[in-house]
């Protein structure tokens, strides 16, 4: 086990890698700079201006030069600082990640408190009202929009029950009830989004795991159907349940912009897109390399799993 792991985290050191050199080009093809950025609504600039604030931030330099500088600064741990302003990038990903991994850690729970148990009883209830219910439930889910449900459920807040959610972040050790209050609206609305897709896929799986021979020959041997679902059938049908959940955590980190934005949240999402809209190569830079890393190792932790759930698989 130790072994693949170790083997898992050098193989992924090359994605990284390639990872850091599409994100540091990419930025650069978008017109304009951090320069043209910041003295937008200062009126007429001389060129002379312009090349020597360049020069002052070290965006002139050879993009080479640029690039082996600012990977050997992360290697170090050392992320640079915001070419908007001048605040240490990495200091302040930890915080906006803060942010995010407490929407994130919400969501799931209420998605795996609604997902498993509404698949499980629309796979063994086919067809029946359960199932059409549960499949309403996840097609409701795929198909509106966070923001639009985000946004009618502020309305309904305002209008209907005259009361408005905190916005914000606040501290959960210091204001735990106003951090609960700001944090479980945006939760909800992304835990039920990704309950949906997660119950789809956990009746699927269940459906074709109940078809197997070992669930019936569980059944012949007089086992209770509780038993053979819970033991035999879950465990089984959870592996792709897992890896759909799994392969959203990067997601739930950085694409949360808009209800971020809506909620008024400090977030990873809304860091990345501030720092797009205002070409700051650095903290651009710095997040989605974040947010790769715990991509990839959130698939490595979904691989470990794997094991735990089903006794037949070994790693080496």
């Amino acid at each position: 086990m130790v072994q693949y792991i170790l083997r898992r985290l050098l193989l992924a050191l090359p994605t990284l890698f390639v990872v850091s050199v599409l994100v540091f080009s990419l930025v650069r093809l978008v017109p304009g700079d951090v320069v043209m950025a910041r003295l937008a609504e200062s009126g007429y600039v001389t060129p002379e201006q312009l090349a020597e604030m360049r020069a002052e931030l070290g965006i002139d330099r050879n993009p080479v030069i640029q690039y082996l500088d600012w990977a050997g600064g992360v290697v170090r741990g050392d992320f640079g600082k915001s070419l908007w302003d001048d605040n240490e990038v990495l200091p302040t990903i930890v915080n906006r990640m803060g942010t995010s991994m407490e929407i994130a850690f919400f969501a799931i729970i209420i998605a795996i408190v609604i997902a498993i148990p509404l698949g499980v009883l629309a796979a063994i209830r086919q067809n029946s009202w359960v199932d059409y219910l549960a499949r309403l439930f996840a097609i409701t889910g795929l198909s509106l929009p966070d923001f639009w449900i985000a946004t009618m459920l502020l309305l309904f807040l305002s209008v209907q029950v005259h009361w408005l959610p905190e916005f914000g972040w606040f501290n959960p050790f210091q204001h735990p009830w106003q951090n609960f209050l700001a944090i479980i609206f945006p939760a909800l609305i992304v835990g039920y989004r990704y309950s949906a897709v997660s119950a789809r896929m956990t009746r699927s799986a269940m459906l074709e795991v109940l078809r197997e021979d070992y669930v019936r020959t569980a059944r012949a041997k007089g086992l209770r159907e509780r038993t053979v679902v819970m033991r035999h059938a879950l465990r089984n049908g959870l592996i792709p349940v897992i890896t759909i959940m799994g392969s959203q955590v990067s997601f739930l980190l950085g694409g949360l912009v808009i209800l971020e934005q809506i909620f008024s949240l400090p977030g990873m999402g809304r860091y990345t897109y501030d720092a797009v809209i205002h070409r700051d190569y650095t903290v651009v830079q710095g997040t989605v390399l974040v947010m790769a890393t715990v991509y990839v190792l959130a698939n490595l932790a979904i691989d470990l799993s794997y094991a735990l759930i089903d006794p037949r698989i070994r790693y080496s």
